[in-house]
């Protein structure tokens, strides 16, 4: 039996949601002791909270949580009787247990196309996040261990892409729902990172750093190539939180960047795809 603790490992790699299974509390006797754990998937399980009625019940409740997407904690109490009433089989140990389920969502994923100095200041601080964060550039002094020490105590999963000459193509491989955010040192290779962006079915949302007149420009060419209006509109430029700064210092354009983005996974977002 694999423990608990791998099975959160192997979703969070897979990038599949799950429950934490916790028993809280036992009055009288009972499988487990209290902080017995087991993670559950839509598919799999890890450990054990002492099988039969109670794990059984759990299992298909976590499976609840997981298939009507992120929610709050909840946890529910069995009584360990011939006397219960149970769907499972009886468990006559005698006792009364408390489970807590924690759901497990995906945690979100990131892209940024661009480590110059507004790249690398957004990164230090989406970094200190909880997140999958993918760090893109076709100059490969900006994505070395050296230029990324700032990042070296990060709370994220950190992926440096050193891509010299079509870093667009980065995007195929990116997690579903990943949001790009376009910020590179050239606007040929900003243009060509949004229109790859936009035929790509599978990400989250795009935004381009810049003015209202590089958009137009863009947006005329996308136009012309062919894209869907609606579909171009959907690029979010220029990217940042609306009235945080007027300053044009990268730490302070990565903060509104970073505060614009990070709005987004309030509860409005959470029905993004995974």
């Amino acid at each position: 039996m694999t423990t608990w603790l791998h099975g959160v490992t192997v979703l969070r790699e897979a990038r599949q949601p799950g429950v934490l299974v916790t028993v809280t509390g036992v009055r009288g006797h009972a499988p487990r002791e209290a902080g017995a754990k087991m993670v559950v998937s839509a598919t799999a399980t890890w450990a054990s909270i002492g099988g039969g009625n109670l794990e059984e019940r759990a299992v298909r409740r976590a499976r609840e949580l997981i298939e009507s997407g992120p929610r709050a904690p909840e946890s529910f109490v069995a009584n360990l009787t011939d006397q219960t009433a149970v769907e499972h089989g009886v468990q006559c140990c005698g006792g009364e247990v408390s489970v807590l389920l924690e759901p497990l969502p995906v945690v979100p994923a990131v892209a940024i196309f661009g480590m110059g100095h507004v790249g690398i200041e957004l990164a230090r601080i989406l970094a200190r996040h909880d997140l999958e964060l993918h760090l893109v550039d076709s100059r490969e002094p900006h994505v070395t261990p050296a230029a990324l020490a700032p990042l070296a105590d990060a709370v994220a999963d950190v992926h440096a892409h050193h891509v010299p000459v079509i870093p667009e193509l980065v995007l195929g491989s990116l997690p579903p729902g990943t949001s790009i955010l376009v910020l590179t040192h050239d606007h040929a290779e900003d243009y060509a990172i949004v229109d790859a962006a936009l035929r790509c079915e599978h990400l989250g949302s795009i935004g381009l750093i810049g003015s209202s007149a590089k958009w137009a420009r863009f947006r005329g060419r996308l136009l012309a190539a062919g894209l869907d209006p609606e579909r171009v509109d959907t690029v979010r430029t220029p990217i940042g939180l609306p009235g945080i700064t007027t300053s044009k210092h990268p730490a302070a354009i990565a903060v509104a960047v970073a505060a614009a983005w990070l709005s987004d996974l309030q509860p409005a977002s959470r029905s993004r795809r995974a």
